[in-house]
């Protein structure tokens, strides 16, 4: 006992060195939740902060979903406080002007301003540059067209998370998707975003893939020998080197066909 006691009273120099040590290292990694760490809200020339109370009193529809979305859980303690960094005017700009006058252009807009979504998601704004995009960047269209900011899931497009309103949104301008087919292409049950990157891509029509590697992601029935390759029975030698599913003539009807069970027009 006396030499286990001994053994821990010569260490505990040691153990003070290593809690030292560890303090100093968590002080010099970690970087605290201030107001600098994050993007600086929009600018409204002459107004301050009234915190997302005052918004409420008019938005009160808007305020109710608000508050349990994942922007609304950014709050820390006292709402003027925080209203730069999480809330209304975090996006909105400072809104004491538009409180007294109730005039639009005394408050700012993600609808008509995308950099308002932007500053923040700088991933997405990146995918918007890619030689394939939705203009968005260029002013045709805006964040809010699809996505709904205030609702509980910031990342849902707008009308909801299941397939069949997701896809509702995209159809709302790609119209002539809404054909029925006699021979659907069962991708389309999984959704648009199943082969289309919604921001932006380097493949032509947005594809989250190139060429055949986009069909084989679901098509992986590859067999291959010493000089064939098939796709389930039907032997594709050649036809995957020299041109993609659809342009070689085959699999034209990408989005389903009306003579073929096999897409063709």
């Amino acid at each position: 006992m006396l030499g286990y006691v001994l053994g821990w009273a010569l260490n505990l120099p040691a153990l003070l060195c290593l809690s030292l040590l560890s303090a100093v290292l968590i002080s010099c990694t970690t970087t605290p939740y201030t107001p600098s760490t994050v993007a600086a809200p929009p600018q409204v020339p002459g107004a301050t902060f009234v915190g997302n109370h005052a918004c409420s009193e008019c938005h009160d529809k808007i305020h109710e979903g608000f508050h349990d979305s994942p922007h609304g859980r950014f709050y820390r303690g006292d709402e003027v406080q925080w209203a730069s960094i999480a809330g209304c005017e975090s996006c909105h700009g400072a809104g004491s002007k538009h409180v007294e006058t109730g005039l639009a252009a005394d408050i700012v807009n993600p609808r008509t301003e995308p950099q308002a979504c932007l500053k923040c998601h700088v991933a997405t704004h990146g995918e918007f540059t890619l030689p394939h995009h939705h203009r968005v960047l260029e002013g045709k269209m805006t964040c809010v067209d699809c996505h709904e900011p205030h609702g509980r899931n910031i990342h849902q497009i707008a009308g909801g998370l299941g397939t069949q309103q997701r896809d509702a949104v995209c159809i709302r301008c790609h119209k002539e998707q809404t054909r029925t087919h006699v021979f659907e292409h069962e991708a389309l049950r999984e959704g648009c975003v199943t082969c289309h990157n919604p921001h932006g891509s380097v493949n032509r029509g947005m594809l989250v893939q190139r060429d055949a590697n986009l069909c084989l992601r679901c098509h992986a029935q590859v067999q291959t020998g010493a000089d064939r390759v098939f796709i389930g029975k039907m032997d594709h030698t050649g036809l995957l080197r020299n041109s993609t599913c659809w342009s070689a003539g085959c699999h034209s009807a990408v989005h389903g066909s009306n003579f073929s069970p096999r897409l063709l027009y």
